[in-house]
């Protein structure tokens, strides 16, 4: 037998975890670079260029972002019960691309840009769930390299965040928003095509109930449904009372949801299912805090910060409102690999720092970062200094490190593996309220329509003085729940030992 047949060729190995992963990621990447530079550009286009009142853009962002993660809790059952998780993620990608193109030329026609951030809604619905399901899948088993995979996950794809959030606002001012939103479309198509040529390196994430091959009845089923719901979101996007409404019953549906799985559920899965409940509750407070960035506080860049970083009355550059949201991308990128160490060291001496509590840290950040932003805008004569921006970023990304980063890693621990993919829309469920939540609260800072002059730093202190105490009463709330998510872990660990 020749050395040839005997060995296996580079083209037939098996894939290891870490090709695995570098598939996901990169495609994770690229339609977060398409997702976070159509956001970038949107807020400002919207008060901009479409002439939309503060509160108007506000509540239309708060909608497109509860949209874009209520849709996950249905993409989930479709990768757990129809496509598989591979199938729909790649379907979830090519309707965002399709999305941000339909964007770039619908400037003219309210119409299509409601169908646009339509598309892009439903298209993240089948995408979000199921790129983080083949995480879990690859890392399974393995809660503290699943930890660190998460971290790594969330820092890697905030690269393509980060460049779309600077590039997108310079292709705007420079060029016009059809530039800027055909950008994002590009983006996520280069990564469709990487995906398809190295799909094979996936083979171990096919869960025992999929098949390899794809079905087409039950993806024409899916593309049909698609283009409902796709038409429903739209027509909801465009009515701010119907929006609200079904955010609402959204919300109970899950509730109720929740409760009906609780109670089939068999005893043992139980624990988990309680702490899963719990910690994703925990987690959905900061997506209120996340919001703001692209409302309240790209507005607030937009009027009472300066563009201008300088150092001994040197600029060294200059960023425009909307390039300050990449700021959130570029701390995460930083902290990330810094808490992924720190993980895998505590965990490797068995000093893990529970979720729950490293959940409580983060909203103490949350609160510091606020604090800041307060005391800068009642203390600041003329415009806030942008340094202060770069402060309270960093302060905000480490809190969504700590709570909305590992959120993923809550599901993939704690949940049972045949409801991963539910459950984890669900989560995104959770997280999509309360961003329609933190536009809400955006609100307390929206300029009335007849102030047609700049308003000063001073203007939003009030809702920083409101987003700092409410972080502060999460921190406490979560201080008293921490002996009971303490003793309902226990119980879960207990039930897998019984397992073996």
């Amino acid at each position: 037998m020749t050395g040839s047949t005997s060995t296996l060729t580079a083209s037939h190995r098996p894939a290891t975890r870490r090709q695995a992963f570098t598939v996901v990621l990169a495609i994770e990447l690229w339609e977060r670079f398409g997702y976070y530079g159509m956001q970038a550009a949107l807020t400002i286009f919207m008060v901009g260029q479409l002439r939309m009142s503060d509160t108007a853009a506000n509540l239309l962002m708060g909608a497109l972002a509860a949209f874009t993660y209520i849709t996950p809790l249905l993409g989930g059952l479709i990768g757990d019960r129809l496509l598989g998780a591979r199938p729909a993620m790649v379907l979830g990608a090519v309707s965002l691309a399709a999305g941000y193109a339909l964007l770039a030329v619908s400037l003219g026609s309210p119409q299509f840009f409601l169908i646009a951030m339509a598309l892009i809604a439903a298209g993240n619905g089948l995408f979000k769930p199921n790129a983080g399901n083949l995480v879990r899948r690859i890392y399974e088993g393995d809660n503290a390299a699943l930890d660190a995979a998460f971290t790594l996950y969330y820092m890697a794809v905030n690269v393509g965040s980060a460049v779309s959030m600077l590039l997108t606002p310079w292709l705007q001012d420079n060029y016009g928003a059809p530039v800027a939103f055909g950008a994002c479309s590009v983006g996520l198509v280069i990564g469709l095509v990487y995906y398809l040529w190295r799909a094979r390196w996936l083979s171990q994430t096919i869960a025992a109930n999929e098949t390899s091959s794809m079905q087409w009845g039950r993806l024409g089923l899916v593309v049909a449904g698609m283009v409902v719901v796709t038409a429903v979101i739209a027509w909801i996007l465009g009515n701010a009372a119907l929006a609200r409404t079904c955010v609402i019953t959204a919300g109970v549906v899950l509730i109720l949801g929740w409760a009906v799985l609780y109670v089939q559920a068999p005893a043992q899965e139980r624990p988990g299912l309680r702490l899963t409940y719990l910690l994703s509750i925990q987690t959905m407070f900061y997506l209120a805090f996340y919001q703001q960035m692209m409302t309240s506080l790209t507005l607030f860049a937009l009027r009472a910060v300066s563009g201008d970083y300088e150092i001994a009355g040197v600029t060294l550059f200059h960023l425009s409102a909307g390039q300050f949201q990449a700021l959130n991308s570029i701390w995460i990128m930083i902290l990330s690999p810094i808490l992924a160490v720190l993980y895998n060291r505590l965990g490797a001496k068995e000093r893990d720092i529970s979720l729950p509590r490293k959940m409580l840290l983060g909203y103490l950040f949350a609160a510091a970062a606020f604090a800041i932003w307060w005391v800068a805008s009642i203390t600041a004569h003329g415009l806030v200094s942008p340094w202060i921006m770069v402060v309270g970023y960093g302060l905000l990304s480490t809190a969504e490190l700590l709570t909305n980063g590992l959120g993923l890693a809550v599901i993939a621990r704690y949940a049972p593996a045949r409801l991963s993919g539910f459950l984890m829309g669900g989560l995104y469920l959770l997280w999509g309220i309360s961003m329609y939540v933190g536009s809400i609260i955006a609100n307390e800072a929206a300029m009335p329509s007849d102030m047609v002059s700049s308003v000063g730093p001073a203007f939003y202190a009030p809702l920083f003085r409101t987003l700092f105490a409410t972080a502060v009463g999460i921190v406490i709330a979560l201080a008293c729940l921490e002996p009971l998510a303490r003793r309902w872990a226990e119980e879960h660990v207990n039930v897998m030992i019984d397992k073996g």
